[in-house]
């Protein structure tokens, strides 16, 4: 039977330590606590004190002073990792928390879902060939020493790397690693935690290594793993669940997002939120409970990308100082047609082909499956049109040798609107209004994989005003940006409403405007 011995690093809030420590040995599991030296040494004892009988709990041989970003992080996971092996003989898992996860299952699943399958559970990607790290230094992170911590001696840690770059004191990479990036929250089985720890203890130098690279909580243990581990008994994926939103949603979980956290495929959830009294004490009941029954919906991944990608779409590829100069064209016009239900854009522009003749594209920028001519190879990947997008758009026009072109873009990419905008062409925007029923966003959202069928009903109204909001959001957005030569039409408006915009936007008579504006199937969901 699994037994799972969890690796707490913490530094604030001792009786939720204690209540954690508590409830996670009550189900016959261990716990070993680092308890940040930055931290109060009366908490620190009141810790000790209360925990003090319990056999099922042990301490990092040493306090160490943690800062985000260094050494000090690797180091303390390390202590408190020696001291669950020693004092944990029966452990069969060594799994990984901070001080704000909670379970989202209860120790009976947590035990059978890994005695299910004999692996390693830690996030492991190719630090140089992923797309993990997003923002910052990247290789500088490995190839030079990292003395400093960039949030408490910012100036010391750039001039440090400043001087290093400029005397060429880049250091190679240990050649018999493949450095590997990931989440810092894995569950390892004791086999390879020893074999890690053997690792420590016989290869000096690669330690030397890593105590000088920056942020290595997220390199060393996943870079250390896949060197020792055969690649088909590792899963390369945390087991806790984490959820971050740009706007829309906290970064905490809160009382009313239970049902939500415990219908995910995760066996912990970080972060909950402080003030979430409630939710704490209704998810450390359910860690000692048994026989409990918990349908997987699956949304999860979906929903984690879903809110950490809004707002990104559009700034993701940043202009080339090349494509800045590139026009369009002066006396060229671009018709951007934006609408949230791509099937009434595409309604849309297809009358507009059929009535008026003009060459038009759908969702180009979000649709890999969007038809294109061939353009050399520009027109291939969403990524190759997004950082191309005025020479894309630019070789269309030469394609089809017009002067008007119309594109359909979604709502969210604002700042690609705005870039066509800035372009010397001329630009008109075209914004359809549709009403959007809740049944129409439950059936989007399981379409685009933010619900499954089996998603509780309590989810999917917590997520409903999410994804409304957003809608609106990124109409509000539109307006806000008061774009010329915008115009728009609505579901809700009669024909005769709808036909002046259309006419204005599209530069053609009421006559066929009309025609394009009473097609009758347009707003049919």
């Amino acid at each position: 039977m699994a037994k799972i011995a969890y690796i707490l690093l913490c530094h604030k809030d001792p009786e939720g330590i204690i209540a954690q420590a508590q409830r996670l040995t009550a189900a016959g599991d261990y716990i070993a606590i680092h308890f940040d030296a930055r931290a109060r040494r009366e908490d620190y004892d009141k810790i000790r004190t209360a925990l003090a009988e319990n056999r099922s709990v042990a301490f990092a041989a040493k306090r160490l002073k943690c800062g985000w970003g260094g050494w000090s992080l690797v180091d303390a996971t390390l202590q408190a990792v020696r001291a669950a092996v020693d004092s944990f003989p029966r452990a069969t898992h060594f799994y990984m928390l901070s001080g704000d996860c909670m379970p989202i299952k209860s120790a009976e699943y947590a035990h059978d879902f890994l005695e299910k399958d004999d692996v390693d559970y830690i996030e492991s990607f190719d630090f140089f060939r992923s797309d993990w790290i997003k923002t910052g230094i990247k290789g500088e992170r490995l190839i030079y020493r990292h003395y400093f911590n960039e949030r408490t001696h910012k100036w010391l840690f750039y001039t440090s790397l400043d001087l290093q770059q400029k005397f060429g004191l880049a250091r190679p990479v240990p050649e018999d690693l493949a450095i590997q990036i990931g989440s810092q929250w894995w569950c390892l089985r004791r086999r390879t935690v020893e074999w890690v720890l053997e690792f420590c203890r016989k290869r000096r130098d690669v330690m030397r290594f890593f105590r000088t690279t920056w942020i290595p909580d997220e390199t060393f243990f996943q870079t250390l793993v896949r060197h020792l581990v055969p690649q088909d008994e590792i899963r390369s994926r945390t087991l806790t669940f984490l959820m971050f939103t740009d706007y829309g949603m906290p970064v905490n979980f809160y009382n009313d997002q239970y049902d939500l956290l415990i219908s995910q495929d995760y066996l912990f959830a970080r972060k909950i939120s402080a003030d979430a009294k409630a939710l704490k004490q209704r998810l450390g009941d359910l860690y000692t409970a048994e026989g409990v029954s918990f349908p997987i919906s699956g949304e999860g991944r979906s929903l984690y990308k879903f809110l950490t990608g809004r707002g990104r779409i559009g700034r993701r590829f940043a202009p080339r100082f090349w494509e800045a100069e590139t026009s369009l064209g002066r006396e060229r016009t671009l018709l951007i047609v934006t609408c949230k239900k791509w099937h009434v854009a595409k309604r849309l522009v297809e009358r507009v082909r059929h009535v008026t003749g003009l060459p038009a594209v759908d969702y180009l920028f979000n649709e890999g499956s969007t038809p294109l001519p061939d353009l050399g190879g520009i027109q291939t990947t969403i990524e190759k049109r997004t950082r191309h997008r005025r020479a894309l758009v630019r070789m269309l026009f030469d394609y089809w040798n017009t002067e008007k072109l119309v594109v359909c873009i979604d709502p969210g990419n604002v700042e690609l609107m705005q870039d066509f905008y800035a372009d010397r062409s001329n630009i008109r925007l075209l914004e359809v209004e549709c009403e959007f029923t809740d049944e129409y966003l439950i059936g989007h959202a399981r379409r685009v994989g933010l619900a499954g069928e089996k998603t509780p009903q309590e989810t999917i109204d917590k997520l409903l005003p999410t994804i409304r909001y957003d809608v609106k959001f990124e109409s509000d957005r539109i307006r806000d940006a008061d774009f010329e030569g915008f115009h728009r039409i609505r579901q809700s408006a009669t024909v005769e409403e709808n036909t002046g915009p259309l006419a204005a936007f599209l530069g053609i008579s009421l006559e066929k405007a009309r025609e394009i504006a009473d097609t009758h199937y347009l707003f049919v969901d």
